[in-house]
C-alpha cells in the first residue's frame, strides 16, 4: 500500500497489523504501528478510519496501562465514527470502564449490545464473557455460566481465539462459585484452547494461580504467578503484570512472606496508580496493609485504608472482596486495640459472607468468631467454629483426591485454634478431646474406591516414572547438576506432576470410611492410656485417658521439643554414616541425650506409670517424634483416636488368618538375609524376590493379606509425600499409586527408610504410607521415622516376628524385639530408636 499510495489502506493495512501484534502480547509495537496508521488518516482526513485506529489504540493503550490516554482516544473517536460502528464504540467504552472498575457502568452498555440486532458475533462474544465475569463478581454465579453458555456456542461460530477466551472465563468463574476441582479440570482444557489458538498464556496464568490458591497449592499457584509476571514484564504489557503482580503478592503472605508480600504489592500498587485503576490499587493497598498487620506494624492509616476498601468493594457488590477487606480491617482494629471497631468489621464480614460459596462462608466463619473472641464470648466462638469446619467438610467430601483433602483442611485450621482455646480455658479434657478429633487427619476420612491407578494414560506415566528412577538409581550423577535439574530429573518431575493432575481431574468419588467416633474409647483402650497430643499457637498440651479418669496437661512451649528433634536426628544420620569409632560414640551419647529431653518434655510431665502401655496420637511435627524411644512399655502410634479405635475394632473382629507375603526389594543384601530368615519362621509363606517383586506384582499381593512383610530401601518425598516410594524390583511403588489401587494388608511391616516419616498440612492433616495405609483400613504397620542400616536392622525385624508369631500386636512384639537390641552397635541403636508401630493390630 505505501508503494501504491492509497492511505487509506494503508492506514487499515497498518491497524491490522497492530491488532496481530496485540494478540502475541507486542503491545508496544501495536502502538507504534497505531501512531502512524493514526497520523495518516488524520493527514488524508479519512474520519472513519481514524475512529477505527482510534478505537483499536484505545484496547492498545488499555493494556499498556495508560487508561488516560485510551480515554481521549475514544473521546476523539466520537464525533468520527460512522454509524455502523458505533456499536464497537460503545463495546471499547464498557471495556474500559470495566478495566477501571466502574463494573455498574459497563454491565448496562454489555446488556445494551447483547439486545441489538446489528452487533457483531464477535462483540456478542467478548461482550457475554466480560458480562459474565461481572454476574460472578457480584456472586451470581448461576447466571454468569448461563452467559457463558450463549457466549460459548457464539465463539464457535467466530474463531478459535474467542473460543479460547470463553473456555477460561467458564474455568473462573467456576472456581469463583466453589466447584473448585471442576474449574482446575475447564482451566487445563483452557490452556490447551489457547496454545491450539496460538495464543500467549500469560492471562490465562493469572486466573489460574486464583484456582491453586483456593485450592491450597501454593506452589503450583506461585509459579503460574511468576510465571503470568514474567510473561507480561517481558513483552511490556503493564495492565494485566500489576495485576499478575498482586498475585504475587498474595501468595508470599499466604506462604508466610510478610516482606515479600508488602514489597510485591507497592511495586503493584504503584503500577495500578499510574494506570489510574483506582480500584486495583486499592486493593493492592489492602494486601499491603495485611502484611505490615503481620509483621506487627500497621498503623491507624492502614485501617483508614482497609475500610475505605472494604466501602468501596461492598458498595460495587463484589461481596468476596469485601468480605476480605472488612476481615482485614477487623483485625487491623484488634491489633490497635480498637475492639469496638474490629468487632463491627468483621461481624460485618460475616454478615456478607452469609450467602456466598463455600470458601467465602468459611472466611465469614472466621471473622464471626474472631469477633465473639474479641466479644468474650465463647459459645458464640464455638458455634461459629462448629458451622465453619461443617462447611469445610462438605468442601472436602467433594474434592477429587486424598492430597486435595488434606490441602483444604487448612482452610480451617484458624477455626480449629479458635475453638481449643475456649475448650482448654474450660478445662474439661474430655471436651478438649472431643476438639482436637474434629480437625485431625479428617481428610483420611473419605477414601476413593478401589481400583486400577486411573487412565490408561495415568498407568503409562507411573511405567515411565519407574523407568526414569531406574535410570537415576543406576546413574546418581544424573540426579543434579549446578544451576538446576537435569534433563532427567525434570522428566521425573514432569511425569509426577501429570499424575498429580489426573488425581486432581478424576471425579470425585470418595466415600466416607468406618473411622467411627470415640464413643467406647476407654472400652476399646482395655488399661491402655491413650496420650493425645494438641498444639494451642505454640504451646504444646496433651489429654491423657486412662482407665478410670482423663486429665489434660499443658506441657509449654514447642520450641524447645523441635529444637531437640532436630538434634536427634542429626545425630541419627551420624550413626548410619561410616565414621571413626570414637565419633560414632559421640554420635550415640548425642543421640541418647536427645532421647532422654525429649523424653522429659513429652512424657514425663504426664505422670504415666513407667511401663504402661500408650496409645500416642501426635500433632504437627511430633509426627516425626520416635515414640517408641521415649517410653519403656509398649508404644502404638495413630493419626488420630478414631483411627485407632477403628484399626482395634478390625483387630478384635477378624478372623484369625496365616496367608504370609514376604516381599525382597533389589539392591539390599540384609534384605536377602533378613527374607530368608522370615521364610524359616514362616515355610508356607509368598515370598517375591527381584526380579518378580515389582510394583504390580506387590500390589496384588499386598490387598487382603493377613501380614506383609516389605525389606526395601525407601524413600521419603518431604516436597510431594504422595510420590514417597518403597523402591522395588522394577522401580518405586508410590504413596500415589498405592493408595489409587486401595491395596490394604490387614498388617504390615515396612523394614524400609523413613517409611513411617508422614508429611504434615495445616490443619492437623498427614500424608504418606502409614496414614495412607490406616485410612484403607490396615489394622496395623510397623515402620520407621527416619533412614536405618540395612544389615543392622535384620536382627530387630526377626525378633519383631518371632514375637508376633507368639500371638503378641504390633505394639507388644516390638516392645519385647527392641529389649534384645545391642544399643552399643550404631546401626542397632539407630533401628531401636526409630521404629515403630502404628494402628492396633
Amino acid at each position: 500500500m505505501r508503494r501504491a499510495g492509497a492511505p487509506e489502506a494503508l492506514a487499515l493495512a497498518l491497524r491490522a497489523l497492530a491488532w496481530a501484534e496485540r494478540a502475541k502480547l507486542a503491545d508496544a509495537s501495536a502502538k507504534r504501528l497505531l501512531d502512524e496508521a493514526a497520523r495518516i488518516a488524520r493527514r488524508h482526513r479519512l474520519d472513519h478510519t481514524l475512529a477505527d485506529v482510534l478505537m483499536s489504540r484505545a484496547a492498545v493503550n488499555q493494556e499498556l496501562g495508560a487508561m488516560g490516554a485510551a480515554q481521549r482516544d475514544l473521546d476523539a473517536a466520537g464525533p468520527l465514527v460512522a454509524p455502523d460502528r458505533e456499536v464497537e464504540l460503545a463495546f471499547q467504552r464498557a471495556i474500559l470502564q470495566q478495566n477501571i472498575g466502574r463494573l455498574g457502568d459497563a454491565a448496562p452498555t454489555y446488556r445494551e449490545l447483547l439486545a441489538r440486532a446489528d452487533t457483531p458475533e464477535r462483540i456478542k462474544v467478548i461482550a457475554g464473557n466480560n458480562l459474565a465475569m461481572i454476574e460472578a463478581q457480584h456472586g451470581r454465579h448461576g447466571e454468569a455460566l448461563r452467559r457463558l453458555d450463549d457466549a460459548g456456542r457464539r465463539a464457535e461460530g467466530v474463531g478459535p481465539a474467542l473460543v479460547a477466551m470463553v473456555l477460561e472465563t467458564r474455568a473462573w468463574a467456576t472456581v469463583q462459585s466453589g466447584r473448585l476441582a471442576e474449574g482446575l479440570r475447564l482451566f487445563d482444557e483452557a490452556g490447551r484452547a489457547h496454545e491450539a489458538a496460538g495464543l500467549p498464556l500469560g492471562e490465562h496464568y493469572v486466573e489460574y494461580a486464583d484456582a491453586l490458591i483456593d485450592l491450597r497449592l501454593l506452589p503450583e499457584a506461585g509459579a503460574a504467578a511468576r510465571t503470568a509476571a514474567d510473561v507480561f514484564r517481558r513483552n511490556g504489557v503493564p495492565l494485566m503484570g500489576a495485576e499478575a503482580e498482586l498475585r504475587v503478592a498474595q501468595l508470599a503472605m499466604l506462604a508466610g512472606n510478610p516482606e515479600e508480600a508488602e514489597e510485591a504489592s507497592q511495586h503493584a500498587a504503584d503500577s495500578f496508580g499510574r494506570q489510574g485503576r483506582g480500584l486495583w490499587r486499592a486493593r493492592a493497598a489492602l494486601v499491603s496493609a495485611e502484611a505490615r498487620l503481620r509483621t506487627g506494624t500497621a498503623s491507624a492509616s492502614d485501617l483508614r485504608e482497609a475500610r475505605r476498601v472494604a466501602r468501596t468493594m461492598e458498595t460495587l457488590g463484589t461481596w468476596a472482596a469485601a468480605v476480605d477487606a472488612y476481615t482485614v480491617a477487623g483485625r487491623i482494629a484488634a491489633h490497635l486495640e480498637r475492639i469496638r471497631d474490629a468487632v463491627a468489621a468483621l461481624r460485618h464480614a460475616a454478615e456478607l459472607a452469609r450467602r456466598s460459596p463455600v470458601l467465602v462462608r468459611l472466611r465469614g466463619a472466621v471473622a464471626a468468631a474472631l469477633a465473639a473472641r474479641l466479644s468474650g464470648r465463647d459459645d458464640e466462638v464455638l458455634g461459629h467454629c462448629r458451622r465453619g469446619l461443617g462447611d469445610l467438610a462438605r468442601h472436602r467430601a467433594a474434592l477429587p483426591s486424598v492430597e486435595l483433602r488434606a490441602l483444604a483442611s487448612g482452610h480451617g485450621a484458624e477455626l480449629g485454634q479458635f475453638g481449643l482455646e475456649v475448650v482448654v480455658r474450660e478445662g474439661a479434657p474430655r471436651r478438649v478431646l472431643e476438639w482436637m478429633e474434629r480437625t485431625r487427619a479428617a481428610a483420611l476420612l473419605a477414601v476413593e474406591p478401589a481400583g486400577p491407578a486411573s487412565t490408561a494414560d495415568v498407568q503409562n506415566d507411573l511405567e515411565a516414572l519407574r523407568a526414569v528412577s531406574a535410570e537415576l538409581e543406576a546413574a546418581p550423577g544424573q540426579q543434579s547438576e549446578r544451576g538446576g535439574a537435569t534433563p532427567l530429573v525434570a522428566r521425573q518431575l514432569a511425569l509426577e506432576h501429570r499424575i498429580r493432575r489426573a488425581t486432581w481431574h478424576q471425579p470425585a468419588r470418595a466415600e466416607r470410611s468406618a473411622a467411627g467416633a470415640t464413643a467406647g474409647l476407654r472400652e476399646l483402650l482395655d488399661g491402655r492410656v491413650l496420650i493425645e497430643y494438641g498444639l494451642l499457637g505454640d504451646r504444646l498440651l496433651a489429654v491423657v485417658v486412662e482407665a478410670r479418669r482423663s486429665r489434660m496437661v499443658e506441657l509449654g512451649p514447642a520450641g524447645p521439643v523441635l529444637e531437640q528433634l532436630k538434634t536427634l536426628y542429626f545425630a541419627l544420620r551420624r550413626l548410619t554414616q561410616d565414621r571413626p569409632p570414637q565419633s560414632l560414640a559421640a554420635a550415640r551419647l548425642s543421640a541418647e541425650s536427645r532421647v532422654r529431653g525429649l523424653r522429659g518434655l513429652l512424657v514425663e510431665p504426664l505422670g504415666i506409670k513407667p511401663d504402661a502401655e500408650l496409645v500416642v496420637v501426635p500433632v504437627g511435627d511430633l509426627h516425626g517424634v520416635p515414640w517408641a524411644a521415649l517410653h519403656d512399655g509398649p508404644v502404638s502410634l495413630a493419626p488420630s483416636a478414631r483411627f485407632w479405635t477403628r484399626a482395634r475394632e478390625s483387630a478384635l473382629h477378624r478372623p484369625p488368618g496365616d496367608s504370609v507375603v514376604l516381599v525382597e526389594g533389589p539392591h539390599l543384601s540384609g534384605a536377602t538375609a533378613e527374607v530368608q530368615r522370615l521364610h524359616a519362621m514362616y515355610p508356607h509363606a509368598t515370598v517375591v524376590t527381584p526380579p518378580d517383586s515389582t510394583a504390580e506384582a506387590v500390589i496384588r499381593l499386598l490387598d487382603g493379606a493377613d501380614l506383609v512383610h516389605l525389606a526395601c530401601h525407601g524413600r521419603l518425598r518431604a516436597d510431594n509425600p504422595l510420590f514417597s516410594s518403597l523402591v522395588l524390583a522394577d522401580g518405586p511403588l508410590t504413596v500415589q499409586e498405592l493408595e489409587a489401587r486401595g491395596a490394604a494388608p490387614h498388617r504390615l511391616v515396612l523394614a524400609s527408610c523413613e517409611s513411617g516419616a508422614d508429611a504434615t498440612y495445616a490443619g492437623d492433616e498427614v500424608l504418606g504410607f502409614v496414614s495412607a495405609l490406616l485410612a484403607r483400613g490396615t489394622a496395623g504397620i510397623v515402620a520407621s521415622v527416619a533412614a536405618v542400616p540395612d544389615v543392622a536392622a535384620v536382627d530387630l525385624m526377626c525378633g519383631l516376628h518371632e514375637h508376633l508369631s507368639k500371638g503378641r500386636t504390633l505394639a507388644h512384639a516390638l516392645f519385647e524385639a527392641r529389649e534384645s537390641v545391642d544399643r552399643t552397635d550404631p546401626g542397632a541403636y539407630v533401628s531401636w530408636c526409630t521404629f515403630g508401630a502404628h494402628g492396633a493390630a
